[in-house]
């Protein structure tokens, strides 16, 4: 594995050092540095288009006062301490108590969603929709993901594919800037954010799942020591590669919290434990001929099952304030009307101001299960949510890809859809050489992958009002109002309570709202 390598005069690692736990890798953690900068920084990161070292340098250097050197060893009477209580009593919930931030750098779209799958973390991502991918990195070009059991004919695909990018993102820009000319009250300058901002979503899809990426994330020593062994255990040469730099890393902050994972009778067993675990599945699967599906699907949203009643959530928002088991406060609430029950509901909802001011724990009692399939761009963000259960099957080009029809206008139409095929064709080439996990690097963020996601009706409010946003992508714009719409027609005073779904539309995402639509197929029980 090859990444672009960062370099830095003697006065610029001078001023890194006590702050950075390495300064020549990709994975890093962030030390002697208050916690809000830690997380200014992070969050900065996502649309910063350089890496977070150079960011520090450029943003953040001056306004902090030196220090000599880094400080992060732990005491003696403490590590005794975890080793006793930690690996002697396996007492997990002790490494609940401590953390730290890490920097992942220059990792593949398909890496971040396998670094992003655990749920009680937070994490920053430099993103597709404010940062161009046109320029080229010095001394390695443009930023994909290399290999060198990939071949030559890889790297030709891949440089064919950014290089359209790059033109269409030019070409596409001056086709938005001529359909949407500024207004006489909009500045020069918001006018161009507001242009580049659209051209950036028109050619996304585009860019491959092998662009790499920077990526922040803040956890506990208990999600990182998981975090490890499923890096350590997964199929793809990346995520191993990732795995052991960020135990080594882990290993100078945090040693403690991750002192199992090294042990052959702990961690490693663990490993094969997950290597056993995903052999049966994918044997399991072959045996039942559930590996391919070669027809094509639209976009398409799904709920395939809805658990609980509305009697029965309206019985769990109100346990907390009753002296009753809830089968009696279900029993008192069956007495109502439907619309009194309707306006009890409402009530205990609350008047809410924002989408921040969200409903009670008691709606977490009703749950869903969604069937999803998107293009990949759709899939990586709401695939970031912690709240839900998300599940994923490999990226292939089997399911079609999307083209937005504005690109078509501009006349770019079929080069778009000739980077496509070069995609699909070298994705073809690298599973023809038995590299099955590593083909999909090949491909476009257009092409689409199936997926579920489960959540309970508390996270469903979040995700739908979150993602309808008229800022948001069109492509997960769809999808939160189609699972609005597919939960009322179980639960129609849950959608109701949704009061901050952004409605607005335009045709793009009218076009993707119709072709859900279309494809129908909606199934509960």
């Amino acid at each position: 594995m090859t990444v672009p390598v960062e370099t830095f005069t003697e006065e610029e690692r001078e001023r890194l050092a006590p702050h950075f736990t390495n300064l020549d890798k990709p994975v890093f953690g962030l030390v002697n540095l208050p916690e809000t900068v830690k997380g200014a920084m992070f969050a900065r990161y996502s649309r910063y288009p350089g890496t977070l070292r150079r960011m520090f340098l450029d943003e953040f250097a001056d306004s902090l006062p030196e220090v000599s050197g880094i400080e992060i060893a732990e005491s003696q009477h403490a590590a005794d301490l975890y080793d006793r209580i930690f690996l002697g009593y396996g007492d997990d919930s002790v490494a609940q108590l401590g953390g730290a931030h890490i920097a992942m750098e220059w990792t593949s779209n398909l890496l971040t969603k396998i670094l992003q799958r655990p749920r009680l973390a937070a994490y920053l991502e430099q993103s597709t929709r404010y940062i161009a991918y046109d320029t080229q990195v010095a001394a390695y070009g443009f930023r994909y993901h290399r290999d060198a059991r990939f071949g030559p004919e890889y790297e030709r695909a891949m440089d064919d594919l950014f290089a359209t990018y790059s033109r269409l993102l030019e070409g596409v820009s001056a086709w938005v800037d001529g359909e949407f000319p500024r207004s006489p009250n909009e500045s020069e300058a918001a006018h161009a954010r507001a242009v580049r901002a659209k051209a950036l979503d028109l050619v996304r899809g585009l860019l491959p799942a092998a662009s790499l990426s920077h990526m922040g994330m803040y956890a506990s020593g208990q999600t990182y020591e998981q975090l490890v062994l499923h890096l350590l255990a997964h199929p793809l040469a990346e995520a191993r590669a990732y795995g052991v730099m960020l135990l080594e890393e882990l290993q100078k902050i945090i040693p403690s919290f991750v002192a199992r994972v090294p042990r052959e009778d702990r961690g490693g067993r663990w490993i094969e434990f997950l290597r056993e675990r995903r052999g049966a599945a994918d044997a399991i699967s072959a045996r039942l001929g559930l590996e391919e599906d070669t027809a094509a699907a639209a976009p398409s949203v799904h709920l395939l099952r809805a658990h609980g009643t509305e009697e029965e959530l309206l019985a769990a928002l109100l346990f907390e304030s009753s002296a009753v088991g809830e089968e009696e406060a279900l029993r008192a609430v069956f007495l109502l009307a439907p619309e009194e029950r309707g306006v009890l509901l409402r009530q205990l909802i609350g008047e809410r101001e924002n989408r921040r001011h969200r409903p009670g724990r008691g709606f977490e009692t009703l749950t869903y299960r969604f069937e999803i399939v998107s293009d990949y761009g759709a899939f990586r963000d709401l695939q970031r949510h912690r709240l839900l259960t998300c599940q994923w099957q490999r990226l292939t080009p089997d399911l079609g890809a999307d083209v937005p029809h504005e690109v078509v206008a501009a006349g770019l139409g079929s080069e778009y859809e000739r980077a496509l095929e070069v995609s699909r064709v070298e994705y073809a080439r690298l599973r023809g050489q038995g590299l099955i996990e590593e083909a999909p690097y090949a491909l476009c963020l257009a092409f689409r992958i199936r997926y579920v996601l489960e959540l309970d009706a508390r996270a469903a409010l979040h995700l739908i009002e979150l993602r309808s946003g008229r800022e948001g992508h069109p492509s997960y714009r769809a999808v939160a109002h189609e699972m609005r719409r597919a939960i009322s027609e179980v639960h129609p005073n849950v959608a109701a309570a949704m009061s901050f779904v952004d409605d607005s539309t335009e045709e793009r995402l009218e076009r993707l709202l119709s072709e859900m639509r279309n494809e129908g197929g909606q199934t509960t029980s």
